[in-house]
């Protein structure tokens, strides 16, 4: 019997290992292919942004609330157990973009299948935005939070009742995982004249 549970347990092992090598490779592969360049990365900027509009009520006047806003384009899930999400995005201050990003994430549990995603992060006060910008790799759950808010099409925003600092807005979710959890991504500046981040 204890020779069988170790059978077991050794094949169960394996396959975690084979399925996580394979998302491993899947991932990279995604992030590689992902690396825009700073004109791709504006124009699918720019095409979220009219999404965002277009779709939510009230997106022009929060936009205006707003000291700067990261705007994250076409992030692309894939899980299987296993999963991880990476894509580009610019931050604006002022309508002018001045820095860069990516953001990656990994996670563990029941999930199969693939999506696409915008996520648009809304930094409200001065202070929030500073933190974000000076830190070399802000992390949600370690140097900061943020209120998460799922809009569909049609959908309002308040104005008058967010009240957090930073506010992420996720919306045009494609493909068959439901997940729109941001737990554990991980934002970074990227240098786009070398193609690395900082």
């Amino acid at each position: 019997m204890t020779t069988l549970t170790s059978i077991i347990q050794s094949n169960l092992y394996r396959f975690a290992l084979c399925i996580f090598l394979i998302l491993f490779f899947v991932i990279s592969s995604v992030s590689y292919t992902s690396a825009d360049t700073a004109k791709e990365i504006e124009i699918s900027v720019n095409i979220s942004l009219v999404q965002f509009h277009k779709n939510v009520e009230g997106a022009a006047e929060f936009r205006k609330m707003a000291k700067g806003l990261l705007i994250l384009p076409n992030i692309v899930k894939v899980g299987f157990f296993f999963g991880g999400e990476y894509g580009e995005g610019a931050l604006r201050v002022d309508g002018k973009t001045i820095d860069y990003y990516n953001i990656v994430a990994g996670s563990f549990g029941l999930q199969l299948g693939a999506q696409k995603k915008d996520i648009i992060i809304a930094f409200m006060t001065e202070e929030s935005l500073a933190q974000f910008r000076q830190s070399s790799g802000w992390e949600v759950g370690v140097d900061g939070n943020f209120a998460l808010i799922n809009v569909g099409a049609g959908e309002r925003i308040d104005t008058n009742t967010v009240r957090d600092p930073i506010v992420a807005f996720v919306f045009d979710v494609r493909g068959l995982m439901a997940d729109i959890s941001l737990k554990g991504a991980k934002f970074t500046r990227l240098d786009k004249s070398t193609g690395k981040s900082d």
